[in-house]
């Protein structure tokens, strides 16, 4: 029994060694089949293959290309190539493949899955950068505007409650009741009596018509009856036309007794500003004896900066304060908007009117005031703050966030502005999203691929630097490139006939550095309606299409 079990233990370990010994090189000869080497190619221009091992003119090997590589190649060669793009300068692109200029390393393609698609003159940005630059966004919403304007003011007197006092005939004053400039007076209170001799004669005509005209009443001839009313009437015109009151006339032809002087009353409430006589004085007619300005109502005349007229309205509310009355706030509304514009300050005036009311004067004249004049425009607009917009000359440039990353400058019409933010008449729409923090540097990156792009039509060797928004150009050449590189293009599994591409197949354009010529023993060959394109080869001008001209 023991022997047995050594027997098939001792078979069992036979077994195991006889099949590693046999199956193993059926399973690297399968896994050799698996890797087949379909060609050769050189390491460093990949574009030269060669069907059996060989070295390049560098002295490296060529590198084999299995069957799974070239499946992987098959498979991205299936998309689309929209251009070729310097893998150390990405804005530098061409439309064919080759060399970079600055570092001589090979163009690589870009796929039309892998391309930044462009949204007019949109910029993709990358998210790592947006968040260390700390850029910020906010919708764009209507708001309803509000402006206020805080200036400074002097208060005067409403023009339209001054007063002049002046007598129409000469006389002497006989007697002052008010004496003191700067005193109040109420309507009807006496001013001063004035002494006239023509005054008095007046009178007694009036008086002496009168009686006439009472003995004439009962006579049957109408003329004297006609004349005596006609010489009433003339004198007391005469009375009426030298300020005497109807009251004074009336107690005139009541009492019958003449009076020495005329009295002058005021004709409003108000304050004396000027007193022009003393007693005694003798005054002659249209000679102003007082001056009374009615303070119930005062005028605050106020500056206001050229931009911020548009704010200011007829009847719009204002509030002004006092220095000597601290926190109290006085309301008025605004009443005219004076034409002219100051010179020096480019200021406009603009009168304000304030009530005054109660016996204790607190608004005085030539008083320094604090205004603020509130507006607002009624309907909410369209309006972001005001850091948010570039100003560039004649221009206004907002930063509009798309998606997936893209940011696009926009030029936009403004309008107003008010509390920090400003008006926006053309440009943005509700609902999109503003970049209202480090929106000068997206504006940076914008205005040098717009540089770049300036410079599209410049062709150097072959190598055209256009900005991604003119690449339509390299696809719709897509179709030629395609045949023109055929023997580019990785051969087939098959590999039947081929052969090893020749260097020279492929433009070298390692001389240029940005448009920079270095000086070589080579021939170079130009185009005569744009000397700007040089090429090492003889051939046709890529802008014109005319035969290239060797370079003198």
């Amino acid at each position: 029994m023991k022997k047995t079990v050594i027997t098939i233990l001792i078979s069992i370990a036979l077994g195991l060694v006889a099949g590693w010994f046999f199956f193993r090189p059926a399973k690297e000869g399968g896994a050799t089949a698996e890797r087949k080497i379909l060609y050769y190619r050189d390491p460093m221009n990949p574009e030269r293959t060669s069907p059996t091992p060989m070295k390049s003119s560098d002295g490296m090997d060529f590198v084999p290309v299995y069957a799974e590589a070239e499946k992987e190649a098959n498979n991205s060669s299936e998309k689309k190539i929209l251009y070729y793009k310097d893998p150390m300068h990405p804005w530098l692109t061409s439309p064919k493949p080759g060399k970079a200029p600055d570092c001589g390393m090979d163009m690589v393609p870009v796929y039309e899955n892998e391309a930044e698609t462009m949204t007019g003159n949109a910029i993709k940005i990358d998210p790592t950068v947006v968040q260390n630059t700390g850029v910020k966004t906010e919708e764009v919403q209507k708001r309803k505007m509000r402006k206020v304007i805080r200036t400074v003011g002097k208060i005067e007197v409403d023009e339209t409650k001054l007063y002049s006092i002046n007598t129409k005939i000469m006389g002497w004053v006989e007697k002052l009741y008010v004496n003191v400039t700067g005193q109040p007076v109420k309507k009807g209170q006496p001013l001063l009596e004035l002494y006239s001799p023509e005054l008095v004669s007046t009178q007694e005509e009036y008086l002496l018509a009168l009686r006439y005209q009472k003995a004439t009443s009962g006579s049957e001839v109408q003329e004297a009856v006609a004349g005596s009313a006609s010489l009433v009437e003339s004198a007391r015109r005469r009375l009426e036309l030298w300020d005497i009151t109807d009251a004074q006339i009336a107690e005139l032809e009541q009492t019958g007794k003449l009076r020495r002087t005329l009295t002058f009353y005021s004709p409003a409430d108000g304050i004396v500003m000027e007193k022009m006589i003393v007693q005694g004085d003798a005054v002659m007619p249209g000679m102003k004896l007082f001056q009374i300005a009615d303070l119930s109502t005062i005028w605050v005349i106020a500056d206001i900066y050229e931009y911020e007229l548009p704010w200011v309205k007829l009847g719009q509310p204002a509030e002004m304060e006092l220095a000597y009355v601290p926190g109290k706030v006085f309301n008025g509304k605004v009443t005219y908007l004076y034409p002219m514009l100051s010179m020096e300050t480019r200021t406009a005036k603009v009168r304000l009117e304030f009530a005054n009311p109660g016996s204790a004067i607190e608004l005085r004249p030539e008083m320094f005031a604090t205004v603020r004049a509130v507006s607002d425009l009624g309907e909410p607009v369209i309006a972001v703050p005001e850091q948010a917009i570039i100003p560039a000359g004649p221009r206004r440039v907002a930063i509009v966030a798309l998606s997936a990353g893209y940011f696009e400058p926009r030029d936009v019409k403004v309008g107003r502005t008010a509390e920090g933010y400003l008006e926006i008449l053309e440009g943005l729409k509700e609902g999109e999203q503003l970049v209202i923090s480090s929106q000068f540097l997206i504006d940076s990156a914008s205005n040098l691929r717009s540089a770049i792009g300036a410079m599209a039509g410049m062709s150097h060797g072959g190598m055209q630097m256009t900005p991604k928004g003119e690449r339509e150009k390299g696809r719709e050449g897509e179709g030629e490139q395609s045949e023109e590189h055929k023997g580019h293009q990785m051969p087939s599994k098959e590999h039947k006939g081929h052969q090893m591409q020749d260097s020279s197949s492929v433009p070298d354009h390692s001389s240029h550095d940005m448009g920079k010529i270095q000086t070589t023993d080579a021939k170079k060959y130009t185009c005569e309606m744009h000397p700007e394109v040089i090429m090492d080869a003889p051939g046709d001008c890529p802008k014109c299409g005319m035969k290239l001209v060797e370079m003198q």
